[in-house]
């Protein structure tokens, strides 16, 4: 059942009729440009073709009634709180997504309540933003409810940063939320994160004999924890180092000036995002040029670069990379915030197998839990189902 019927059911049952309305968002892979986003610069997602759901109706009461519903039908209901009191802190564990944007679209004047329910199919802890799935559907679902038009896009963008942020504690850039609101089918979004200017830019692997294999090693990470808040603030403390608004401003052509001006605990973060913004750009004009399977090598140097200089990648993402490469991919990388969650690997389809196999006899040869697989496919991004 999809994660639409699965939230519709769910809430007929808990609050006696039907909801309002159904709005869902997807999770996002990011093809390439990593921890480029909070640095002004370029990225390259595409959104999956799972999904979260949230059925909600209006109440009058002011109060935010939140439940989500698992694949086994069965449901949590998190403690009812007012829209008028929440403050960060107030709510935490799985709620504090859905608490955390109505606290957000609180000062665009959306302060009435709502009965919610979630369901989803976004893989948790994998990398493939799950928690911006959640917090996009409901931000349409809260604005929907309010009457409110959801075409500014860039703006919600921001709404969703700002409870990531601030009311959940995660300092993430705005490439997961931009992802999940505005990719579409069959194309990757090339986006410059300081203007928000987009370009849809098509992408059909399947075309050219390919696919995108993502590689779920079960290895859960979190944004909340030290290491991304720490790189990031790390990223700020050299562009103000090096006088620039933001590492965006570095190109590669000055890469190495820069790098002297700097102290040496900072230089690997620099040399990551400069030369991970050349790689996005790289990567476009290939897709452009219809030379999908010349992207191999890319990939294979945003891992390298995410792994050795801004050290975000895990045991379990580089022995996936290197088994998968070993068998045939033309090139594979870490994708999202690392620290665990998943990694994507371009493979020939004939391939398909092999790279499958050697991944999970790699895994099971270490004793580490089997990882998921899946073929992904650019899908369409959040909006209203019905």
């Amino acid at each position: 059942m999809s994660p639409t019927r699965r939230a519709v059911a769910a809430f007929t049952r808990l609050h006696g009729a039907e909801p309002s309305g159904v709005w869902s968002a997807p999770g996002r892979v990011n093809l390439i440009g990593e921890h480029t986003d909070y640095n002004d610069g370029f990225v390259l997602p595409f959104a999956l073709p799972h999904r979260t759901a949230v059925a909600a109706s209006a109440r009058d009461d002011g109060r935010l009634r939140v439940a989500t519903v698992g694949d086994d039908g069965v449901v949590q209901q998190a403690a009812p709180v007012l829209v008028a009191d929440l403050e960060p802190g107030a709510v935490g564990g799985w709620a504090a997504y859905p608490a955390g944007v109505a606290w957000s679209l609180r000062e665009q004047g959306l302060t009435g309540g709502a009965d919610l329910v979630i369901a989803g199919d976004v893989p948790a802890g994998a990398g493939l933003s799950s928690s911006h799935a959640l917090e996009c559907a409901v931000a349409l679902a809260l604005l929907g409810l309010a009457g409110r038009a959801a075409d500014d896009l860039p703006r919600i963008a921001r709404w969703v940063q700002r409870a990531e942020n601030d009311f959940v504690g995660a300092p993430t850039g705005l490439l997961d939320q931009t992802a999940s609101l505005c990719c579409t089918e069959a194309h990757v979004l090339f986006l410059d994160v300081r203007s928000f200017e987009a370009e849809q830019v098509p992408f059909d692997a399947a075309e050219h004999g390919l696919e995108v294999l993502v590689i779920d090693t079960r290895a859960s990470h979190s944004h909340t924890d030290g290491g991304y808040g720490a790189r990031r603030a790390g990223c700020e403390e050299a562009a103000s180092l090096l006088g620039v608004p933001a590492l965006r401003d570095v190109d590669v052509d000055g890469l190495a000036d820069a790098l002297a001006r700097l102290p040496e605990q900072l230089r690997p973060l620099v040399r990551h995002v400069v030369t991970e913004n050349d790689r996005v750009l790289a990567a476009v004009e290939l897709l452009r040029a219809g030379r999908l399977a010349e992207l191999g090598p890319l990939l294979d140097a945003s891992h390298a670069s995410l792994r050795d200089d801004y050290q975000v990648s895990a045991p379990e993402l580089d022995v996936a990379v290197d088994a998968a490469k070993a068998a045939g991919a033309l090139g594979a990388r870490m994708t999202g915030g690392g620290f665990g969650g998943s990694a994507i690997a371009l493979v020939p389809v004939e391939r398909h197998d092999e790279v499958v196999r050697r991944v999970l006899a790699a895994f099971a040869g270490r004793g580490w839990t089997t990882p998921r697989t899946f073929t992904a496919v650019p899908s369409a991004g959040a909006g209203r189902d019905h």
